[in-house]
């Protein structure tokens, strides 16, 4: 059994934040509350792939003031990288 499956308390997904360029998928960021840690789970479309994309991670942080961190300084690489970024 997987440690995520192995959770079974409440989840609370606090954001989701999706980086495109040119109209396509470069990566999305989900930061959820599992109450006694918070989780940034990624995909990530590798450029010029149409496969499915990649999952890195997951991101484990005590508190989602870490977690929102983390999920900063990623969107702000990702806009100085010419991505669009948006909440969803």
């Amino acid at each position: 059994m997987s440690e995520a499956a192995a959770r079974t308390g409440p989840r609370s997904e606090l954001y989701v934040r999706h980086a495109r360029i040119e109209g396509r998928s470069v990566a999305v960021l989900r930061a959820v509350d599992e109450g006694d840690r918070c989780v940034v789970e990624a995909e990530v479309w590798p450029s010029g792939s149409t496969a499915d994309p990649l999952r890195p991670g997951p991101y484990t942080f005590p508190t989602p003031v870490e977690a929102t961190r983390f999920v900063t300084h990623a969107v702000e690489a990702f806009i100085a990288l010419g991505c669009e970024v948006a909440a969803s």
